[in-house]
């Protein structure tokens, strides 16, 4: 069985956490945690174990704690670190690098310049082998990762005949367990998205990809606006329908309008923590134009990543080959079951 240390417990890690959890080949050593705060009393009394930097142990005299950081990635295989933003390299300066440990790194942190923390971004379903012997690896953010979803299988199945990918990315402003950040009544612009030179870094630059970004005051999912070009023989909307539909994390809803009752139906179905898991495409709105093929879907924020996670510890830590690592992921995510139950609860019943 094989040894993994969560580093983080907010938004990602709780998630991740309960995969851990749920698939009997890895065993949990602990949680990493920096603030004492109520999650360290949440995670002490699901009966966690729970781990601390040697310089903040001073800060948490008031709890039960198991030891420090340092010492838990002692008894460990791989850490998955789910830290905010940033401290996944400040982390891998001060503990990591000193170990010599294979670590899983989340959508914040980058590959470029000197804040790099790997070499590669990872999309299970763009370069899954790529990371079977990696020791350091990016975990793609929820856009990014929805992204590689949607532009894969066209650039696959249409290369000769794409010019470019335009996206228009409306992101939510914070995640649903943010209670801290204050959303305003404002559309906020974002310069230079880092989502473009992301998704090259996989996708390679044979097709151009243009993002542009903009963050509204919601909690309910990202929407992704794709307008893909051709030079000719430009795909039908049904054509789009039957390259997507038997895709992997990824639901054709027919009669759905807003992303908020998408969450609503998966809060009423008890989907973990509200996920889906997946991407939404909604087929009212594919339009064919001239040279272009216009698509819109969701994008479930946190939720997307998890699986992707999964899939990730499987080509570090076991080596699986693809096929077998998904069907693994599939019995701890059950993807297919909600998929079916997005699409029917969904489809058109004229």
């Amino acid at each position: 069985m094989k040894k993994v240390f969560v580093n983080g417990y907010g938004s990602i890690g709780k998630r991740i956490t309960k995969f851990i959890l749920d698939d009997p080949e890895i065993k949990l050593i602990g949680i990493g945690k920096y603030t004492p705060d109520s999650t360290t009393k949440d995670i002490l009394s699901k009966g966690l174990d729970v781990y601390v930097l040697q310089e903040n142990l001073h800060i948490f005299d008031k709890y039960d704690i198991d030891g420090t950081i340092e010492n838990a990635l002692n008894e460990c295989d791989l850490v998955i670190d789910a830290s905010p933003s940033g401290y996944g390299f400040y982390n891998k300066k001060k503990i990591y690098d000193k170990k010599n440990i294979m670590v899983i790194y989340q959508g914040g942190e980058t590959i470029f310049g000197d804040n790099a923390v790997s070499d590669l971004i990872f999309n299970s379903t763009v370069n899954y082998d790529n990371a079977l012997n990696k020791q350091h690896v990016i975990q793609g953010s929820c856009n990014v990762t929805g992204m590689g979803r949607i532009l894969n299988p066209l650039q696959i199945k249409y290369s000769e005949n794409l010019l470019r990918f335009d996206l228009t990315l409306i992101r939510r402003w914070a995640d649903l367990e943010d209670t801290k950040t204050i959303m305003s009544d404002s559309i906020e612009l974002t310069h230079s998205p880092h989502h473009t030179n992301d998704v090259n870094s996989y996708m390679g630059n044979k097709i151009p990809v243009f993002v542009r970004a903009i963050k509204v005051p919601t909690r309910q999912m990202h929407l992704h606006f794709l307008d893909a070009r051709f030079s000719k023989n430009v795909p039908s909307k049904s054509e789009i329908i039957n390259l997507f539909k038997d895709e992997y994390g990824i639901a054709i809803l027919e009669k759905a309008n807003n992303t908020k009752e998408i969450r609503d139906f998966a809060e009423s179905t008890n989907f973990n923590f509200k996920d889906t898991n997946m991407i939404h495409i909604y087929s009212d709105f594919i339009e064919q134009t001239g040279d272009t093929v216009k698509i819109c879907y969701s994008d479930d924020q946190t939720g997307i990543v998890i699986p992707e996670n999964h899939l990730l510890l499987q080509a570090m830590l076991f080596k699986r080959n693809y096929t077998d690592a998904m069907k693994h992921t599939e019995k701890i995510f059950n993807m297919t079951t909600k998929k079916k139950l997005l699409e029917n609860h969904f489809a058109n019943k004229k």
